[in-house]
């Protein structure tokens, strides 16, 4: 077994070699200047097998997941990636081959959205994988788009397709074996590796009043956003957009379309604009070829400090939720209802 020195200097130095701030990871830390009249945007999260990615998974895509979950929040502000550190904390008793295909994940990724490695730690646990990733974007200063800024009457939107990642987690846990083979192939994917929209989001600066990934799932994350922008919110289950495969899974079911609109894990782009902005917004998603859907509004907040929020059902009736998404430490997010 290589030590951690020899693993650093193997497997991620290369990957270093692009910054030279990074000084091939030989130094304590590392040196980032932004652009003039830019300033950094940072964001760090972390991956935990058995919480966030099932322990089988293979090396390659807990590094890419570790990455582009990271990355998508930069996204969500408008910030466009460059750097990140990385910590991995594994097991001692790892085979050197598990190093090799994680920085080749990471290589590939890397590749891909243009970011570099410029330094972190590793450390041995007899606990599970833990990966934490710190990424830096650049912005134009003072013009990230935050969570605070939704004003009632704009149009809420969220890019690409809602649910499938939920949904694919339950085809790893056995629990969606109806699910036809490419169905289930592609809902499997879109859990594993995320597609962060780092190309639209430093896009929608200018337009979008207010924006989030979805990560704790669209309810949620709606929540949030509107709890900081301190407005109300509705919108329509039925114009959430589903992919193919996640209408078969779904096929009626509504239970499984609450589950696809709360299961998180999607890491697409929600936010808000005023509707003086669609045709721009129509614009951006037909160049960049991302989708983007309308899919409710907000309102202004009847009670301060209480958003609001509704998700309506093909007949206007609200739906009702036990759990609006995602949460670590086991309470759950509960949705509020409005009165029919």
């Amino acid at each position: 077994m290589l030590s951690e020195f020899e693993i650093v200097a193997r497997y991620f130095a290369p990957l270093a070699g692009a910054w030279p701030g990074a000084y091939g990871l030989l130094d304590d830390a590392a040196v980032i200047s932004p652009a003039p009249g830019n300033e950094l945007v940072v964001k760090t999260d972390a991956i935990v097998s058995g919480v966030d990615f099932p322990a089988e998974t293979t090396p390659d895509l807990i590094a890419r997941k570790a990455l582009r979950v990271n990355l998508s929040d930069l996204a969500a502000k408008g910030a466009r990636p460059r750097a990140y550190l990385l910590d991995l904390i594994v097991p001692g008793a790892l085979e050197e081959a598990w190093f090799a295909e994680f920085a080749a994940g990471l290589a590939r990724d890397q590749q891909e959205y243009g970011v570099t490695l410029i330094g972190g730690d590793t450390s041995s646990t007899p606990g599970p994988i833990v990966v934490a990733v710190s990424a830096f974007g650049e912005a134009r200063a003072g013009r990230i788009i935050r969570r605070g800024g939704a004003q009632p009457g704009d149009a809420l939107f969220v890019t690409g397709t809602v649910g499938d990642a939920a949904l694919g987690l339950g085809v790893l846990q056995g629990t969606r074996s109806a699910i036809s083979g490419p169905s289930a192939s592609f809902l499997v994917d879109r859990y594993r590796i995320p597609q962060p929209r780092v190309g639209l989001g430093p896009a929608l600066v200018g337009l979008a009043t207010a924006a989030i990934d979805v990560s704790d799932g669209l309810v949620a994350d709606l929540r949030h956003l509107c709890e900081v922008s301190q407005v109300d919110a509705v919108i329509d289950a039925e114009l959430v957009p589903l992919s193919p495969a996640a209408q078969e899974a779904i096929a009626g079911d509504s239970g499984r379309l609450i589950g696809a609109l709360t299961g998180g894990d999607d890491y697409e782009l929600l936010f808000s604009a005023p509707p003086g902005a669609m045709e721009s917004i129509r614009e951006l998603s037909r160049s960049l070829g991302v989708p983007i859907t309308r899919i409710g509004q907000t309102a202004s907040a009847l009670q301060a400090g209480k958003p609001h929020l509704t998700v309506r059902d093909a007949a206007g009736r609200p739906l009702a939720f036990a759990a609006e998404g995602w949460t670590h430490f086991g309470r759950a997010i509960c949705a509020r209802q409005s009165p029919a």
